[in-house]
């Protein structure tokens, strides 16, 4: 099986992707125990004219749709930025096992800057997390995207 950073590679490839479609770019992957890509997607909440329509969400959806099961259990989600309180409620509802991430989020996180989601004993489900894979390269294509747009 490959590692931690292989599969954040391509959770990053995944935020290209929306930065193309001029989305913020956040990207993700989902994994199951065998290390098998069931699962990918990049935010597009505005080109989808969806607000739920977060990189995790679509990942979740299409690992949904190819285990044919809303319990995604011994998976992996791999995402570029700290998900949302938003995100964590589908990652916990989803029974995701595992939660690697980029950077943090100060304005929106629910796994460790704002809000601790995994480790809140009120809930059925408690991934593990992991943060900081690729920490700086997540942080980079979040701000160059956002130099860029200001630039214009």
């Amino acid at each position: 099986m490959k590692d931690d950073q292989y599969y954040m590679g391509l959770a990053i490839k995944e935020a290209y992707k929306a930065w193309e479609i001029d989305e913020v770019p956040v990207g993700a992957v989902i994994v199951n125990k065998n290390g098998t890509l069931v699962g990918t997607g990049f935010n597009q909440p505005i080109s989808s004219t969806d607000p739920t329509s977060h990189a995790e969400i679509n990942a979740i959806r299409q690992a949904s749709q190819v285990l044919n099961n809303y319990r995604l259990v011994n998976t992996t989600l791999f995402v570029t930025i700290e998900p949302c309180i938003m995100c964590m409620g589908a990652i916990i509802h989803a029974r995701i096992k595992r939660v690697v991430f980029g950077a943090n989020d100060l304005k929106w996180g629910a796994v460790e800057s704002l809000y601790n989601m995994a480790n809140d004993t009120r809930l059925n489900h408690h991934p593990e997390i992991i943060s900081g894979v690729f920490e700086e390269k997540a942080k980079k294509i979040i701000k160059d995207f956002f130099k860029n747009k200001r630039s214009k």
